[in-house]
């Protein structure tokens, strides 16, 4: 029995183990934004190094940033000094679990229930994380690494990484590699495995609406002062056009245009008008006119409010009119726009249609700009490999709707190109309420990239 086979069968008979383990990890309420959670976010950088030091690696380190700490570790091939460095990517910090009245268990007990794991970050993306811990360990405890391995988790992906750039640029020559590993994406669904070769980038904003000094009476005042939370519902319905286009002047002036060889090769996944409204649950889909509905998700930019506030919500009735209103808006971009020149076409926007009888105000809140990787890299090719010995069959290559700002930050800062993969499916709920991860899938994914590692080193 050759090594790989031997990785393969500890990794099976570790499965109890491994999910012990994660449940663990996906205890710790690692919630970066909540300034209250930073001795979790402590302890869950903790549970890693502790994991990294068992295992045997080198320079395994906890490194401080202005926020929350990057942990890296390394392991070299022992018997190959020319074989490539992969540098694998994740992050232990979740979303909050808010709001918890809609979690059916505990949102951090992580419980089994069937098949899957629930517990905030269980998917996104401590799961994914623990996946490549474990294929590491099933390969060293069998023999020697057929790659080298630096390790690079950091804490602040789920508050848009703000000191990850400057940990990249001064570590450099520590984080040099020939390929990185994402697992921070995600499968289709469970018999169809997934590569994701592009990314949406993001650019968030709060607009903020001044009126009166202070709330006013509705009935005295009502008819004379221009309610700020009517201008700002007017100023964000003219963000759209009748045909769904984003209305900010030169918003499409970069966008990438789509091939046809690409619009057909898109046109295959399994991702239809009905698949989106089970996944949802609306009665009918919106979008740009004049594409589909995968093609409108990975392909073109989008633009949507997250969250809007003014004046009165509580209980009853107050006739007030409201001082300022507040709107959170996030735009998803495609590749070769920026995410800099969004916040000029907003505030251009804004400039020209905003009335007289206000006054207003645009913040830039995190901003990452899209990315797109070449199918054809080895790494990846290696992964296509490692998938077909998995699950029987080669998977399918996607562009993914969300953001992953690191995947661009990298290709800029360390000039490397990113394999990204992930075994967490749609319905996993990923910032949501019943979070969860489906373990048979999860289970196969270690596998995956026990495979993937020795593919990719048997290359070179």
């Amino acid at each position: 029995m050759n090594n790989r086979q031997k990785a393969l069968e500890y990794a099976q008979t570790m499965q109890e183990s491994f999910l012990e383990q994660l449940k663990t990890f996906v205890h710790i309420p690692s919630i970066s934004t909540d300034p209250e959670k930073k001795a979790a976010m402590q302890a869950a950088a903790e549970w890693i190094t502790t994991k990294l030091k068992d295992l045997g690696l080198n320079e395994v380190a906890v490194i401080p940033t202005e926020g929350h700490p990057v942990v890296y570790g390394e392991c070299r091939c022992a018997n190959r000094p020319d074989a490539p460095t992969v540098l694998i990517y994740g992050h232990y910090d979740v979303q909050p679990s808010e709001p918890d009245d809609l979690w059916h268990s505990p949102p951090f007990e992580a419980t089994l229930r069937g098949e899957n794991l629930y517990g905030r970050g269980a998917s996104d993306m401590k799961g994914q994380v623990a996946a490549s811990i474990f294929a590491v360990e099933s390969i060293l405890k069998n023999g020697n690494m057929p790659v080298n391995i630096k390790f690079m988790i950091e804490g602040e992906e789920e508050i848009g990484s703000p000191n990850l750039n400057s940990f990249m640029e001064s570590h450099k020559e520590l984080l040099a590699c020939d390929v990185a590993l994402n697992p921070d994406s995600g499968m289709i669904a469970a018999d169809l495995p997934t590569i994701t070769y592009a990314l949406r980038g993001l650019a968030y904003f709060e607009i903020r609406v001044y009126g009166p000094e202070h709330d006013l009476h509705s009935g005295l005042f009502g008819g004379v002062v221009h309610n700020p939370a009517q201008v700002l519902c007017e100023l964000i319905a003219g963000m759209h056009d009748q045909d769904g286009r984003i209305t900010l002047p030169g918003f499409y002036d970069r966008v990438r245009h789509l091939s046809a060889e690409e619009r057909a090769e898109l046109a295959k996944l399994p991702m239809d008008e009905e698949y989106y409204k089970r996944q949802t649950g609306v009665p009918a889909l919106y979008g740009e006119k004049g594409f589909t509905p995968v093609e409108r998700v990975g392909a073109r930019p989008s633009l949507d409010v997250n969250g809007i506030y003014s004046g009165f919500t509580g209980q009853g009735q107050k006739t007030v009119i409201p001082s300022w209103a507040m709107a959170k808006v996030s735009t998803r971009l495609v590749p070769d726009q920026d995410p800099a020149a969004v916040f000029d076409q907003l505030q251009q926007y804004l400039m020209e249609k905003a009335p007289k009888t206000v006054r207003w105000e645009l913040i830039q809140m995190s901003y990452g700009a899209a990315s797109i990787s070449d199918i054809h890299h080895p790494a990846t090719q290696a992964l296509a490999s490692a998938f077909l010995s998995v699950w029987g069959k080669p998977p399918v290559y996607k562009r993914e709707g969300g953001s992953i700002p690191v995947v661009g930050n990298m290709q800029r800062i360390l000039g490397v190109e990113s394999v990204l993969t992930g075994f967490g499916l749609s319905d996993d709920n990923i910032h949501g309420p019943n979070e969860k991860l489906h373990l048979p899938t999860w289970y196969k994914g270690i596998q995956t990239l026990i495979h993937f590692f020795y593919n990719y080193g048997e290359q070179r």
